[in-house]
């Protein structure tokens, strides 16, 4: 079947109106202040479902907002005063918080990707009982996700591990900075292992 000259016209008007539809909420988003909480959450799902489509869109969104609510249980209990996750399409989210000391910094890092890990692995458990495809992919996306943001680098959760240890190292809590290495590692090496028995050989050409 071959197509007609007009159809790929079709198609980028199509996805240049989506696209439209997509930066027109997130502009209003920002306007309406704390709504912008739930709106943003509302685009990344629409985007996520455009190219992954909806089911896996949705389960993209709730992995990243349960490592977020990681971060927001943590702050919340060293009353750091976070406030909701914030959705950046096809970048993440964030939570903000009043600044800590490093040993409170370390721990709400840490809580992410920890609560994210335990997310994956439940989708990792359902693809392996109900033998989904979608939910395999799920748990090894997230784990993924969770093993990237752990890397000791500029804004990702790892970043602010490594700054966190290295202060309390220079400020005389070695016990502590230990502790952060300690938990950093063995949440890696739990997203580690989750990514690597997530993993379904692919057999295309």
């Amino acid at each position: 079947m071959t197509s007609t000259p007009q159809e790929p016209q079709q198609r980028r008007n199509v996805l240049q109106r989506i696209g439209g539809w997509i930066v027109a909420v997130g502009a209003l988003a920002l306007k309406l202040g704390s709504l912008a909480k739930f709106a943003t959450l509302f685009v990344a799902f629409g985007g996520y479902a455009l190219i992954w489509g909806w089911k896996f869109g949705l389960g993209l969104v709730l992995l990243i907002f349960v490592h977020e609510l990681g971060h927001y249980l943590e702050a919340a209990r060293e009353r750091l005063n976070p406030s909701l996750p914030t959705f950046v399409p096809f970048l993440g989210a964030y939570v903000k918080y009043t600044r800590g000391n490093p040993w409170q910094t370390a721990r709400v890092a840490i809580a992410g990707p920890l609560l994210g890990g335990f997310g994956a692995l439940v989708c990792y458990l359902i693809g392996k009982q109900q033998d989904s495809n979608l939910f395999y992919a799920l748990g090894y996306t997230g784990f993924m996700l969770n093993l990237f943001n752990l890397i000791p680098v500029g804004i990702l959760d790892g970043g602010h591990i490594l700054q966190s240890a290295r202060w309390l190292k220079l400020g005389g809590g070695r016990d502590k900075a230990a502790a952060v290495w300690a938990l950093y590692l063995a949440t890696a090496a739990f997203c580690a292992l989750g990514l690597w028995l997530s993993y379904v050989p692919q057999h295309r050409l």
